[in-house]
């Protein structure tokens, strides 16, 4: 792995078709190393592990690292989980959940906060400062590569602005396997362990590949499978909350 420049790219929120993701783990991981400049991914399917961890278990095989993350339903939304070690399940509170995530050292993210499938919701500004000291998690995803939250990522992007001792991070919500590195986060060190450092340091942001009218399109060709997907995966995909992201 080259270790020479100062700054790394992480995607962190991918999902696979061990959820709803329409690419397997063996096609993402070769899509990473020859289509991209990731130094980091993190598989985080919906509300199980077993993808990111057969990512993982391919890892040395690959110029690039794997995170084991999963995306969890909360009750009031998604909450991102990484550097996992066991699965969390779906259904507690957001604040159970993210002491559940960082019960195992992991690293809790809020995924695209402001959509309606975010903990706050679009209009959930005013729950944003408590939920900062009350749940206590560690980073805001700013950023999220699905072109129908411009709204959303706006609105977290202004909400971080105002400084609440978290992190900002981006990452593609890629479901299939053009999206991944769309979005990403930019962070100290080209090493896992230096990705969670520098979100522990805050010394993240977000960034994003440029898209246009293909991306759209590739989304809405893909929407139909993506949505079979998560009705053959329900209980894992949608339980005990309805949602696409």
């Amino acid at each position: 792995m080259n270790r020479a420049h100062s700054w790394g790219k992480a995607d962190i929120h991918i999902h696979s078709n061990h959820s709803d993701g329409t690419a397997s783990i063996p096609q993402i991981m070769e899509y990473v190393q020859n289509r991209t400049d990731l130094d980091v991914i993190a598989i985080t399917d919906h509300n199980t592990i077993e993808g990111a961890r057969f990512a993982k278990s391919l890892e040395e095989l690959y110029d690039f690292e794997v995170v084991i993350g999963e995306e969890v339903t909360s009750r009031e939304g998604h909450i991102l989980g990484l550097f996992l070690t066991e699965h969390v399940p779906a259904g507690m509170s957001a604040r159970d959940t993210v002491a559940a995530i960082e019960a195992q050292g992991g690293i809790a993210i809020v995924a695209h906060p402001f959509s309606n499938q975010g903990v706050f919701g679009p209009f959930g500004r005013n729950l944003f400062a408590d939920a900062v000291n009350d749940w206590a998690f560690h980073a805001l995803e700013i950023y999220n590569s699905l072109p129908f939250l411009v709204w959303a990522n706006s609105m977290a992007a202004k909400m971080f602005a105002g400084g609440y001792g978290i992190a900002a991070t981006g990452g593609s919500d890629a479901h299939y396997l053009e999206a991944v590195g769309k979005g990403f986060t930019i962070f100290r060190g080209s090493s896992a362990e230096d990705l969670r450092t520098s979100i522990l340091n805050l010394e993240t942001r977000a960034d994003s590949r440029p898209h246009g009218l293909s991306f759209v399109w590739r989304i809405a060709r893909n929407y139909p499978r993506i949505r079979r997907l998560q009705a053959l995966n329900h209980e894992r995909c949608k339980a005990p909350y309805a949602a696409t992201g």
